[in-house]
């Protein structure tokens, strides 16, 4: 068990450009999600493409993070990140549809575990945990910011 994928959809009853518009606005992430990021700094910027380093929040902890970026106009963004503090590194995927309600995430995010001691408490401790705290440190605070 080298890899473990996490997917969620949720429900945001907004207009998915609103939604987008918070979701690709990566730099003020720290105002916007602050129980996830501490800080971003986009290092490299070539049309919808960044690269960033990132100090992210999660476990009790703050972890630097490489982040490769491709912001899709009015749809999303795909990230691949590397975090060496943890000996991981993720594909990162966040797509938006329009729903009847306001807009639909469609969230996965491919973990590989490099360090084989994280591997044993890896599935536990990143399925379930992360997910449950990525809906209450950005879902759902970007439903309180949008949702009227």
């Amino acid at each position: 068990m080298k890899d473990i994928i996490l997917h969620a959809n949720w429900l945001i009853k907004a207009h998915l450009i609103d939604v987008f518009n918070i979701m690709a606005d990566f730099e003020k992430w720290p105002e916007y999600f602050p129980k996830v990021a501490e800080s971003i700094r986009v290092i490299k910027r070539e049309g919808n493409n960044l690269e960033m380093d990132v100090i992210v929040k999660s476990f009790g902890q703050k972890f630097p993070v490489k982040m490769k970026v491709q912001i899709l106009p009015g749809k999303g963004y795909i990230s691949d990140n590397e975090n060496p503090k943890f000996g991981t590194s993720g594909h990162e995927e966040l797509l938006l549809s329009e729903h009847s309600e306001g807009t639909m995430i469609n969230y996965t995010y491919q973990v590989a575990i490099h360090k084989r001691w994280l591997r044993i408490i890896a599935k536990p401790l990143i399925g379930w945990f992360s997910m449950e705290y990525w809906q209450k440190a950005v879902i759902d605070e970007l439903k309180n910011r949008l949702e009227r």
